[in-house]
């Protein structure tokens, strides 16, 4: 597996990781902001709620891809990325066209790129 998609798969952990931060751990206006989101909503109990639980989802992902690159080599790690990949796909394409349109190209498109060059 070449190195330059191993080192693209782990931006998109830290992507994750970060998007992670934003759900959690940020203010409400920049979620609002990076979510595309009204602040009104944003502030609701209900909504950090989700947000937060959204996080553990994301920084999850993110840890286990970044882990994965460390654990598994050869086969195992190119199978695992994929299934990761193709993950990602599936739930940005379902981010794209229900929360905002950002996420095509801010998830969708990296993880779209890796998962063409893990079958190279």
């Amino acid at each position: 597996m070449q190195i330059f998609t191993l080192i693209l798969a782990a931006l998109i952990g830290l992507e994750h990781l970060g998007i992670m931060a934003l759900e959690i751990f940020a203010g409400p206006k920049s979620q609002a902001k990076a979510f595309d989101m009204p602040l009104n909503f944003v502030k609701l109990p209900n909504a950090k709620i989700a947000l937060g639980n959204q996080g553990i989802y994301n920084g999850a992902l993110g840890l286990l891809i970044l882990s994965s690159l460390f654990i598994f080599s050869g086969t195992a790690l190119t199978t695992l990325l994929k299934l990761l990949m193709l993950f990602i796909m599936i739930v940005a394409l379902y981010g794209g066209f229900t929360a905002t349109k950002k996420i095509f190209g801010l998830q969708f498109l990296p993880a779209t790129i890796v998962f063409i060059l893990l079958w190279l």
